[in-house]
């Protein structure tokens, strides 16, 4: 019988968990065979399965279209999306099922457009909740995103918290998530089955750092630059062991094999991506408890010295709610997922308004 893999080891011997970081069938249903317990998407991550698989959903396409004729390709691309991750929400029904809705959540993004209209993600993300029992809703951390969290968690959607980088970030997400459940609660309504998370974007973190790094001219060890979405994840976990929140922290956007290594035996979420999920069982890095290990004290000092983005990002009082939305990795990462949700929309206008000047498949 052959061993383990690493990620089934990872989940089997400790208490991290992982997720799937795409709601493409083929990746999921391997992710699941190793022991993935959810699954997460966003615009970029949906136009790479689109692309990816387009044999399984043209025909679907087509039908939305017909079926809608005074739809905009932002409609139906959103009902597009929608269904998308309905059906991997299906694939996942069964670990749902098995855990008592604990877990086995499909994570769907609101329109990261409305990342300044509070009313607007909300909305969204109640109708969101709508479309399997065991749907989690992404929400940006953004000053708008974060009282939007509050207020869908008051409403009983359970969250993913994403376009979040930092320490400050993460708190104002789990304190929201805490009014939020307690305004429930008070009223009598069930918590029992709401699992939140708050994703820290930890890979993104690090390109942030590097790009600073040059457009700065900082004088650091590059290899140090590697560290530090993991210095500032153990730091946010480090307080939340002690304040007790009922929000998971989950870490996303690999880069390298540390970015799973150091953070098993944490009690939190690695949400990864297919091609590192590969890369990780293929590896002979051994699957021991890591998160308790303190990041090297000379690699924090150095990022936390030379860098000030690091500092506002480490420290739980390093940046104001206000201050998220113009934070440098918050905007990079806004910006990507807008730009995909367009090109998703150019898409959908491909089978709406096929180019004329191009001749047709007959």
């Amino acid at each position: 019988m052959a061993a383990p893999s690493p990620l089934l080891q990872t989940v089997t011997t400790t208490p991290t968990d992982y997720w799937n970081d795409s709601c493409s069938v083929e990746e999921l249903t391997y992710a699941i065979g190793h022991g993935a317990v959810g699954a997460t998407t966003n615009p970029t991550i949906v136009l790479n399965v689109l692309t990816k698989e387009m044999h399984l959903w043209e025909d679907r396409i087509r039908t939305i279209i017909a079926e809608h004729p005074t739809w905009s390709e932002a409609e139906v691309t959103w009902k597009l999306i929608e269904e998308m991750a309905a059906h991997g929400a299906g694939l996942l029904r069964p670990v749902w099922e098995r855990e008592g809705g604990l877990k086995g959540r499909l994570s769907i993004q609101t329109n990261p457009m409305f990342y300044r209209n509070c009313e607007a993600i909300v909305a969204q993300a109640r109708h969101f909740a709508t479309l399997a029992p065991n749907m989690q809703v992404k929400i940006p951390v953004t000053q708008a995103g974060v009282m939007a969290i509050e207020e869908a968690t008051y409403h009983g959607v359970n969250i993913n918290a994403t376009v979040s980088f930092s320490v400050p970030q993460a708190l104002a997400v789990a304190e929201a998530v805490e009014r939020g459940l307690n305004r429930r609660a008070a009223e009598g309504k069930d918590v029992s089955h709401m699992r939140p998370v708050c994703t820290i974007m930890i890979g993104r973190a690090d390109d942030w750092m590097k790009v600073l790094a040059a457009r700065d001219g900082i004088d650091i060890e590059p290899a140090y630059l590697d560290w530090a979405g993991i210095a500032i994840f153990k730091n946010a976990y480090r307080i939340w062991q002690a304040r007790g929140y009922r929000t998971r922290l989950l870490a996303a956007a690999y880069r390298h094999l540390g970015h799973w290594a150091e953070l098993i035996g944490g009690d939190v979420v690695l949400t990864i991506p297919y091609e590192w999920q590969l890369k990780i069982n293929a590896s002979d890095i051994p699957v021991v408890e890591r998160m308790q290990n303190p990041v090297d004290p000379k690699i924090v000092d150095a990022l936390y010295t030379k860098i000030p983005d690091f500092r506002r990002a480490y420290d739980p009082d390093g940046m104001t709610v206000a201050e998220f939305d113009g934070y440098g990795a918050t905007v990079r990462t806004l910006r990507t997922f807008i730009a995909a949700v367009h090109d998703l929309m150019g898409v959908i206008r491909e089978f709406m308004l096929p180019n004329p000047d191009v001749k047709q498949g007959l």
